[in-house]
């Protein structure tokens, strides 16, 4: 029986396979094909040749960028006998797709450093390198081999020079390891904290930090911009309409027209009849809306949404007198102390923001909160307990320091991303997330990417971290 099984999945599935492959057109297989041959470099480096004649020689092929841009970041090449360079590399079908894409024209392209191709253009002058010529297996081979490759999961030949000492070490020798790491990533933070609060006072650099928080990462700075102007603001009202007004006012995402007579036009108007009495007076003020990046950003994440969340903050008063309460009274379980902290940022009554992205957003079915577990969790790893701990530490309260440590130590871990996924694969060579269980775990490794990864190529050329982890007692 188990044969017989076993041949009819062998037989279905080949069939699958073969029915897949005959899609396949040879004079233009797919982008994604393409790229998950240039991942694993499939290809005779011998014929790896530019379409001037040059060689190219492919010392690191680059990480898979899932989040737009070049396809690979952080190769590294070398072009005929000149000194390796270290770059990203864009993979298109035809020569053309540089252009009709728009890549061109994008900033995000500016480091390409090779543009990979199936095969070039008759026509066109472009410096490309063909792909075509040097494969190492048939194109229909290629194609039935890759459906089974993950793209953006590592090759064993991509992982880190510090992959085999960390999964040779043991589990409490790794904990150390991330926990220290953890550690300097929350002193780094307090100190920045502290700096800033020389300049501003401790309550203005906590609102700095959590309007960036809520900026992401692609709307940090106009997010620090309106923040930095709150001491400026003449509002002292409790209304959260009247400080959305000017947050939203000063942004430059306000709508100029207003939309047809509904719940949109009806909030919209509101806010309007706010913000024009007092515009004119804060018009250097305003961010232009090109400084916002509204494209590739989440419905859910929408700085719209954000700053509407923000003014439910400064309209309650005493927001930063409740943190601390917080931190000072708060027992019992890591996830309880989240949740505490939860309910005490989450929006409140019937918010616009609730059930719409934009202000022309159709109303959602089904209104949300404006601010999640996740969400909470950055807060508290990235914002809160850096700032709580370093105005203990100025105060010499170590009692107090050794709370928020726990708390640090012990949250719950958060959200994955792109960035901690390359870096698990890199550095243990795997996407697991066995080894991360708390947040802090997840700090530690962002500090080891940050002070080791960054500063060296993908080829780890002269990283001192494999040494420092064989050395670790």
């Amino acid at each position: 029986m188990g044969s017989d099984l076993q041949f009819g999945y062998a037989a279905w599935r080949r069939q699958f396979l073969d029915d897949r492959v005959r899609e396949v057109p040879a004079d233009a297989p797919p982008e994604h094909l393409l790229q998950v041959i240039w991942q694993h470099q499939r290809l005779v480096p011998e014929k790896l040749k530019l379409s001037d004649g040059q060689c190219v020689q492919i010392l690191h092929p680059g990480f898979c960028s899932l989040e737009g841009g070049p396809d690979f970041r952080n190769a590294v090449i070398r072009i005929g006998k000149s000194e390796a360079i270290r770059g990203d590399i864009e993979i298109d079908v035809e020569t053309s797709g540089w252009r009709t894409h728009g890549h061109d024209r994008n900033p995000s392209f500016c480091n390409t450093i090779l543009r990979v191709v199936w095969q070039k253009q008759r026509t066109s002058e472009d410096v490309v390198l063909p792909m075509k010529p040097a494969l190492d297996s048939s194109l229909s081979s290629l194609a039935k081999w890759a459906i089974a490759q993950p793209l953006g999961d590592l090759p064993a030949k991509l992982r880190g020079a510090c992959c085999a000492p960390l999964t040779g070490a043991g589990a409490d020798k790794l904990a150390m390891v991330l926990n220290d790491a953890a550690h300097v990533r929350l002193e780094a933070k307090g100190d920045a904290f502290k700096l800033r609060a020389t300049q501003a006072g401790w309550d203005q650099a906590l609102w700095e930090g959590l309007f960036v928080a809520l900026g992401y990462k692609h709307n940090q700075w106009p997010m620090r911009r309106i923040a930095e102007q709150l001491p400026e603001l003449p509002v002292r009202s409790r209304s959260p309409l009247r400080w959305q007004a000017m947050l939203l006012g000063l942004s430059g995402l306000l709508p100029a027209e207003l939309p047809s007579e509904d719940r949109k036009s009806k909030y919209l108007r509101e806010l309007w009849q706010i913000w024009w009495r007092v515009r004119d007076a804060h018009q250097e003020r305003i961010l232009p809306g090109t400084v916002w990046r509204l494209s590739g950003v989440r419905p859910v994440n929408r700085p719209e949404r954000r700053l509407g969340l923000a003014a439910e903050w400064l309209a309650r008063g005493k927001l930063i007198e409740h943190i601390e309460d917080w931190i000072s009274t708060i027992h019992g379980s890591p996830r309880k102390a989240a949740q505490a902290l939860e309910a005490s940022l989450a929006d409140r009554g019937d918010s616009f923001w609730r059930s719409h992205f934009t202000f022309n957003s159709r109303e959602l079915s089904k209104p949300g909160p404006l601010l999640g577990a996740s969400r909470t969790t950055d807060l508290a790893i990235n914002v809160l307990l850096p700032w709580l701990w370093a105005r203990a530490r100025s105060g010499r309260n170590r009692g107090l320091m050794k709370r928020i440590e726990q708390h640090y130590f012990n949250w719950p871990k958060a959200a994955d991303n792109s960035v901690l996924k390359l870096a698990r694969q890199r550095l243990f060579g795997s996407g697991s997330l066995k080894p991360f269980k708390t947040a802090a775990s997840q700090q530690g490794l962002l500090q080891i990417v940050r002070d080791f990864c960054v500063h060296t190529d993908s080829l780890c050329t002269d990283c001192p971290f494999p040494d420092y982890v064989r050395a670790v007692q």
